[in-house]
């Protein structure tokens, strides 16, 4: 049987591998920290393989009897790309990862950081700081110089290089302080918020400017970027990935995206309001916006140094606290740091399957054939304001599901899914048990990051069996998953109704309802635990004072210390502007407590904030991030295949080059509650508060449909207030 271990952390126990990078035409060098905390390299052989279904001379035949049954291994990179575009251009069945690197590490077994915890990491954080022309809202290389470059490392260490505008070379000193400071400190890693899209592009064209070379690689080699899309749930961004021979280079502006996509918590995505999300703002946080930033380096030294200090604080404590799963990953997938950030999950596991088929010599199946299937179990049986409202849900519901049903994928001839799965849960069990009796945070924190990662993993497997580009993907198996997970949700739906239960709304793998007269969350566990199939847990774990439902997975839960708990876009969407989210919470808050009187007196009270012009453009202006360049936005406005939009047109005629992902804060003008948006939005920073021209009638408009929307559960009946009661 295969070892568990090795499928999941690859065969190869070679410690302290930092970096892995490509060198032509058939080489690697690995990067490699030794015990004494010095960094060697080695060069090794690459010999890049793929696998085909053509019985080739040369091939090497796979046992299985799966379709791609045939593996060849070249010498180089070079004869490896023509055979492979070869078989691709006769329509040959074949399969290949594109990333030489990817190539080393799943044919020799290694992965990163073994035997290294996240401290052992050397991170270094960049942030700058930019003038702005007069007249511009934003900083553009073009015209626009450096003003501070501010450093700090995982160390504790920091430093800030403040360019002094009367010194002629000061900015190309800058960079060549930057430049040094990286050799000899050394770093694996590079980290900075929003330094993919900022940060880089700025230093490399002042670079240019100043015929700096950036050479930041180990070995002397140079900082380069090339265009690169990334896709975070709904959100297309595009950026340039910026490469650092020798060095990952982390952007902890994504790390913060990929964190909102299950959490859904970011109002923002900036440095400081994520900061302050996470308690790693400083107390005495010096804050400065737009002018105040270049007036501060002109006139206020120590606030500039302090402010420009704080914010790689901040980055480098964010990274400490949202990348450590993913130094776990990279000890587990075949790929780099920088890589395994981005890659999706499903992609992730696949590539623990093709490792382990690779090292024992079986042929691979096909992805197979998309197609689509229902999926879980949502529904809502009461609506309006509920109170004592209690919740219980089946631990790992899919998971559990494919273990106790053995749904799994039949032509895994290793039978990885099921034991790797089946152990994964345990090794997470046992990391949690010995993360409770850690003897100190950084072992607690260490044996969180591995727990997390293993969740991640568990809950992937599901997402997998319905991944088109999965090897080992099932579209009846998934189908299978859902239709026994949807039956056990309504087994113990109609158990609860037998015994009195209000059902409010089932979730996926939870339930809400209104509990029995005198029941206990003990009692329930224990007696509907004797009636659910073998190997499904229930856990009745949350009591809330109220909970307010509305439609499937959109609700809000009051808890027993009177916190408000939002979920689903129609409650919560970053899409509305914040004065709408700040209303919505605030009705929320008081229809979950019965504030009947308070609630209906909230959009009056708006309304007189709105129309007396008491607030700053802020809570009015809406934010968007572009989902598409400017060039097919406009190509898509000539073909008439899209309406126009208020930022895309801001960020047309702003002149700046924008891309898809970036974000633009607007607010509208006018009179009329109806207006055309996108002829009457103007950006933000424009704003004048001496001569405030927002539009009124129609901010009120848009508050009074929202407050439409909610108006009838501010009536209570007779029957209601009984239940409130």
């Amino acid at each position: 049987m295969l070892e568990t271990k090795d499928v999941l952390f690859g065969w190869d126990a070679t410690p302290g591998i930092v970096a892995v990078e490509f060198v032509e035409p058939g080489q690697v060098e690995v990067f490699l920290r030794q015990a004494d905390g010095k960094t060697l390299s080695q060069v090794e052989p690459l010999r890049p393989f793929l696998w085909t279904g053509v019985p080739i001379p040369g091939a090497e035949a796979l046992q299985g009897g799966e379709d791609l049954g045939h593996l060849l291994t070249f010498e180089d990179w070079t004869g490896f790309q023509d055979s492979r575009n070869s078989l691709k251009a006769a329509n040959a069945p074949c399969f290949a990862f594109g990333d030489p690197i990817q190539h080393y590490l799943t044919a020799s077994g290694r992965t990163f950081f073994k035997g290294m915890t996240f401290e052992d990491l050397r991170r270094m954080q960049i942030d700058i700081e930019t003038d702005s022309t007069e007249g511009f809202g934003f900083s553009n290389a073009a015209r626009d110089s450096l003003t501070a470059i501010a450093v700090a490392d995982s160390s504790g260490w920091e430093d800030i290089f403040v360019i002094d505008a009367a010194k002629e070379g000061s900015e190309k000193e800058a960079l060549e302080w930057l430049t040094r400071l990286i050799a000899e400190r050394d770093p694996d890693v590079l980290e900075g918020h929003n330094i993919f899209r900022f940060d880089l592009p700025f230093l490399m064209a002042r670079a240019k400017k100043h015929k700096v070379k950036l050479t930041w690689g180990r070995g002397g080699q140079t900082l380069k970027a090339r265009s690169s899309r990334l896709q975070i749930a709904e959100k297309t961004i595009q950026y340039p990935k910026a490469t650092v021979y020798g060095r990952h280079v982390v952007d902890t502006y994504l790390l913060a995206q990929f964190y909102d996509v299950s959490s859904r918590e970011l109002e923002s995505f900036g440095l400081k309001a994520v900061a302050q999300h996470f308690g790693l703002a400083e107390e005495d946080r010096v804050i400065l916006k737009g002018e105040e930033i270049q007036d501060a380096w002109k006139n206020d030294p120590e606030a500039f140094r302090t402010y420009a200090l704080q914010d790689v604080r901040e980055t480098r404590a964010l990274s400490a606290t949202l990348s450590r799963s993913y130094f776990v990953q990279a000890g587990i997938f075949p790929y780099g740091y920088q890589d395994v950030i981005v890659r999706g999950n499903a992609t992730k596991i696949d590539t623990l399957f093709l490792r382990t088929y690779l090292h024992e010599r079986h042929s691979l199946p096909q992805p197979p054939e998309a197609r689509s299937f229902e999926g879980g179990s949502t529904d809502v049986f009461i609506t309006g304001v509920l109170q004592d409202v209690w919740h219980c849900d089946v631990t790992s519901l899919y998971p559990s599901v494919m273990l106790s049903f053995g749904l799994t994928p039949p032509n895994d001839g290793l039978g990885i899914f099921r034991n790797l799965l089946a152990d994964l849960r345990s090794f997470r069990l046992k990391a949690k048990e010995e993360m409770k009796a850690a003897p100190t945070a950084a072992d607690r924190s260490r044996l969180d990051a591995l727990q997390s990662t293993f969740k991640i993993l568990i809950n992937s497997f599901y997402g997998y069996l319905g991944f088109s580009q999965g090897h080992f993907a099932d579209f009846e198996v998934a189908a299978e998953i859902t239709r026994q997970g949807r039956a056990i949700l309504h087994q113990m739906v109609d158990w609860l109704k037998e015994r009195g239960a209000a059902i409010i709304e089932i979730d996926t793998d939870g339930i809400y309802f209104q509990p029995p007269a005198g029941a206990t969350m003990a009692g329930l566990d224990e007696e509907l635990s004797k009636v659910l199939p073998a190997g499904i847990e229930v856990e009745f774990d949350k009591m809330y004072r109220a909970m307010f439902s509305y439609k499937a997975k959109n609700y809000a839960l009051l808890d027993l210390e009177g916190k408000l708990h939002i979920k689903g876009a129609a409650l919560k969407s970053r899409g509305m502007e914040p004065y709408l989210r700040d209303y919505l919470q605030e009705l929320l808050q008081l229809l979950l407590e019965s504030r009947i009187d308070d609630a209906s007196a909230l959009r009056d009270r708006y309304a007189v904030a709105i129309t007396e012009r008491q607030w700053p453009i802020e809570r009015l202006a809406k934010t968007e991030a572009l989902q598409d360049s400017l060039a097919n936005y406009q190509k898509k406005i000539t073909a008439s295949s899209r309406n126009r939009s208020a930022a895309f047109e801001l960020a047309l005629k702003s002149g700046r080059a924008y891309q898809a992902g970036d974000q633009v804060t607007y607010y509208i003008t006018g009179v009329k509650k109806k207006v055309t948006a996108y002829d009457h939005a103007r950006f933000t920073v424009d704003w004048n508060p001496e001569s405030r021209d927002e539009n009124t009638a129609y901010y009120l408009a848009k508050l009074d449909d929202l407050a439409g929307k909610f108006a009838e559960f501010l009536k209570v009946n007779t029957a209601q207030q009984d239940l409130f009661a």
